[in-house]
């Protein structure tokens, strides 16, 4: 008799049988595998299901990147298939199909596989997120250079005129290479002439790495493939262009943004990739810390009042601030954005495009916001004097101002508005708190291993008051691509402007002293959130010391 993972995980009891009646109704309604809907409700965790599966059925459980492929046998079975199940071949031994599977008990797959390949299937437990990268890392491949082979087999201005085609050789092949970068969590894309070959590389968890790189001809007739679907002009090469387009992945829409630059050796094209399903929009994701995390719900729920978050570019600003939009967003208030550009839409919000061919700045769109009865306003970026006057004075009259600068702490914000011209008695009245961020890696949890600290991450720790008998690193898998990491998450400062802080800046004080204030009321440091997220598991000492200022 076949087993059933439910019953199986309620044998073990791992969960009881009134979970799984809530897992199988959530199930019903999403129409998502159970194992994969018992973790999204957080009733067990990826790891608990693999050992469960192990101990239970007997099926070993493998690392993927440590097996060996047999490329004879991808070729048994189609993409389709591999992708529709979450199932790789491995390769045939004793006559069986030893196949990889993220659910070892969806006997659909394993029907399917027989009778595909005539051969009886022998699964083995891998992660689902090793599966689909391997899959990536095989499949994938195979396909882009089968889509690379029929564009260098056209002369080169045959491929470039055929870029225009969607169903053309070089279509193909850039939808494959999006498609990939989007499976994979990249962020960005980067397409780069050099004068002896085209380099495409990814940026995953803020890390670029080189994808691989394509001979020099290949690059015409991507970068004109790239402008057709941005809607650019494909005959101007000389000056920058910027464009955007929407891309379908597996269900779902991805926003792209393309740039270009004229470089030595042709057009540089750089791709952001904004994928909606992976927006944080919940305030207790953000990886603040409890009391940081009061402090900022505290800031966003007054009724009047600028609330400023700080960073470099890629610091995760605009994520913060969508999350703060989607919690304070309820039928009673109106909120107006203003951004360049609009990364994500937000349903129920208004959002503004910046555009300066027409004369929309930022200080005239804002001025034009204030016309709409707005209660909350968020300025995508504080650039000028103009932008950051009106601003402050929208938030002394009764309006909570969201908005970003570019500084590298917190406490750097109040002077930056001061430098832009506002008068220090308006930084003083208007600005509720700051939040300083900056984004690490996070370990992976597949690999993560309990290690001795190192005598440099002793001192480390001991210079900002904290000691730690173990920390953990990534000891490299296939779930992280070998590199110990997956995934991000934010360190940050965060303080309210109180009445000490208000009357130091009306007086002049300095940076060092404003700080030496907010440390007696307890303000921890960016790199002391950091450091207390390495004594926690989360990340290493060595990423937070390479993206904060000690």
């Amino acid at each position: 008799m076949r087993k059933r993972l439910g019953d199986l995980l309620v044998e073990a009891g791992i969960i009881t049988p009134e979970q799984l009646e809530e897992a199988l109704a959530a199930q019903k309604a999403s129409g998502k595998r159970l194992g994969d809907v018992l973790i999204e409700l957080g009733l067990i965790t990826e790891q608990q299901l693999i050992e469960a599966l192990e101990f239970q059925l007997g099926i070993p459980h493998v690392q993927l990147h440590r097996q060996t492929i047999d490329p004879q046998v991808l070729e048994m079975v189609p993409e389709r298939v591999v992708r529709q199940y979450t199932v790789l071949p491995l390769r045939i031994e004793n006559r069986k199909l030893i196949v990889a599977m993220a659910d070892p008990l969806d006997y659909f797959a394993i029907d399917e596989l027989q009778m595909i390949t005539g051969f009886p299937v022998s699964p083995v437990i891998a992660s689902k997120e090793a599966i689909k990268t391997a899959i990536d890392r095989y499949y994938g491949l195979r396909t882009r250079d089968a889509a690379l082979d029929e564009v260098l087999q056209a002369a080169p201005r045959t491929a470039e005129e055929a870029s225009v085609e969607d169903n053309s050789p070089v279509a193909r092949m850039v939808q494959q290479i999006l498609t990939h970068a989007v499976r994979i969590g990249a962020s960005d894309v980067h397409v780069e002439p050099f004068d002896d070959r085209v380099r495409l590389r990814l940026r995953v968890d803020g890390v670029l790495r080189t994808e691989r790189e394509y001979p020099p001809a290949m690059h015409a007739a991507i970068l004109t493939r790239l402008k057709v679907m941005a809607g650019l002009n494909i005959t101007e090469k000389r000056l920058p262009q910027d464009g955007r387009f929407e891309l379908a992945v597996e269900g779902r829409p991805i926003d792209v943004r393309l740039s270009t630059l004229p470089t030595v050796h042709g057009e540089k094209a750089v791709l952001r990739l904004l994928d909606a399903s992976r927006l944080v929009t919940d305030v207790d994701k953000l990886g603040f810390s409890p009391r940081a995390a009061e402090q900022f719900r505290e800031m966003i729920r007054a009724p009047h009042g600028m609330v400023l978050i700080t960073g470099p570019t890629g610091s995760g600003k605009t994520t913060t601030l969508y999350a703060a939009l989607r919690t304070l967003n309820r039928e009673d208030v109106n909120i107006v954005t203003i951004e360049d550009p609009v990364e994500y839409q937000l349903p129920g919000i208004h959002q503004v495009q910046v555009n300066p061919q027409i004369g929309l700045t930022f200080a005239r769109g804002l001025r034009a916001i204030l016309r709409q009865d707005p209660n909350i306003i968020m300025v995508g970026e504080i650039r000028d004097r103009e932008t950051a006057e009106i601003a402050t004075r929208a938030a002394m009259t009764g309006h909570l101002v969201l908005s970003t600068l570019h500084t590298n702490d917190a406490v750097g914000a109040l002077t930056r508005l001061v430098d832009m011209g506002v008068e220090p008695y308006l930084v003083a009245s208007a600005v509720r708190g700051v939040v300083a961020q900056r984004l690490v890696r996070c370990i992976c949890p597949r690999c993560k291993t309990a290690v001795e600290p190192t005598a440099e991450e002793r001192e480390v720790l001991a210079s900002h008051g904290l000691t730690a008998e173990r920390l953990f690193r990534g000891q490299g898998c296939g779930d992280c691509n070998r590199t110990g990491y997956r995934g991000r998450t934010a360190i940050q400062e965060v303080f309210a402007v109180d009445r000490a802080v208000r009357e130091m800046l009306t007086k002049g004080r300095s940076e060092t002293e404003i700080l030496a204030h907010l440390q007696e009321q307890g303000f921890v440091p960016m790199i002391r959130d950091g450091l207390e997220k390495a004594r926690a598991g989360i990340t290493t000492v060595a990423e937070v010391l390479q993206v904060a200022m000690a």
